[in-house]
């Protein structure tokens, strides 16, 4: 099984970036965590801050991988474009927060992607992306 992580803006500064919400563990350091708790699923790991490249990774790996875990960030609230693209998509995508969005602004409790993805997923950190795989594999065997 395959499974790509898709990170969007400014998420390459976690572990910098307002820790008090965010953490203090880059991405980077985490997804080892990640690929020991799934030895047996290929991992792939992108991240952007720019919406167009976001864009043409997912429709690069949308078709051939099994499930895309999906934090875009900010662009979650604004991009009607992304959700475009993963409603065109042949895998599931899980759409992730590391924070709560709900007990944060108002612009951010709602996303133009949800009504595109498998699910959603808020609140629980970097565990969260781990939340996410594990809803990829129970979808997948469900459908299958």
């Amino acid at each position: 099984m395959k499974i790509q992580i898709i990170n969007g803006p400014n998420l390459n500064l976690l572990g910098k970036r307002e820790p008090d919400i965010y953490g203090n563990r880059s991405f980077e350091d985490y997804l080892p965590t990640l690929q020991a708790r799934f030895p047996d699923i290929e991992l792939h790991y992108y991240q952007s801050n720019v919406e167009g490249e976001l864009i043409n990774k997912l429709q690069e790996v949308g078709f051939s991988v099994d499930g895309i875990v999906l934090n875009a960030g900010a662009y979650t609230h604004t991009s009607i474009a992304l959700q475009d693209c993963i409603r065109s998509l042949k895998c599931p995508v899980v759409e992730i927060h590391i924070s709560n969005v709900h007990q944060r602004e108002d612009f951010r409790h709602h996303s133009f992607l949800s009504p595109a993805c498998l699910g959603v997923i808020c609140g629980f950190g970097l565990h969260g992306y781990a939340m996410a795989i594990d809803g990829i594999i129970a979808h997948k065997s469900k459908v299958e």
